[in-house]
């Protein structure tokens, strides 16, 4: 098979397996998949078709795309895009923009406080444990992180933050 023939062929043959594949899937973007991977499989095998009506046989080709395609997707449980529209998002360019900037403020903070200190504001403030948990995972007593988080959080509300 040479590239000619088979650009030939897509530029022959593209609307009519795209207008079948819409069809079949009533989906724009499953029908331009389905028919880049016809075109695929037919370059693969077009020596063989040498003889056969090239049409109905691209035709066949990207019926059986759509068929595998289908089985497919009935072995695996992902959610149509549709799922989603009844989750509105309540993230804007600009939230998210504010939240990076919060974020690299928060950092850069927290970078000029002892690491023990950070890592007591970072378990206890920011993600939620409670004193007990965050002692637990530093591996030090309830007191002492009480006194590293105390300590952290003066320094960071005077401003005069010092390692």
């Amino acid at each position: 098979m040479n590239i000619l023939s088979m650009d030939v062929l897509y530029r022959e043959y593209k609307q009519d397996v795209y207008c079948y594949l819409m069809y079949l899937s009533r989906n724009h973007h499953d029908a331009e998949d389905l028919m880049q991977e016809t075109f695929a499989r037919a370059c693969n095998k077009l020596e063989v078709n040498e003889g056969k009506k090239t049409k109905s046989w691209l035709l066949r080709v990207a019926h059986n795309a759509y068929i595998d395609k289908l089985r497919k997707e009935s072995r695996s449980s992902a959610y149509e895009n549709e799922f989603f529209y009844n989750y509105p998002s309540e993230d804007t360019p600009e939230s998210d923009m504010v939240r990076q900037e919060n974020r690299k403020e928060l950092y850069k903070h927290l970078s000029l406080l002892s690491p023990n200190q950070q890592h007591a504001v970072l378990l206890y403030d920011i993600h939620g444990f409670s004193y007990q948990e965050s002692a637990d995972l530093m591996g030090v007593s309830l007191s002492h992180f009480k006194i590293l988080l105390y300590r952290a959080r003066q320094r960071l509300r005077s401003g005069k933050v010092s390692a």
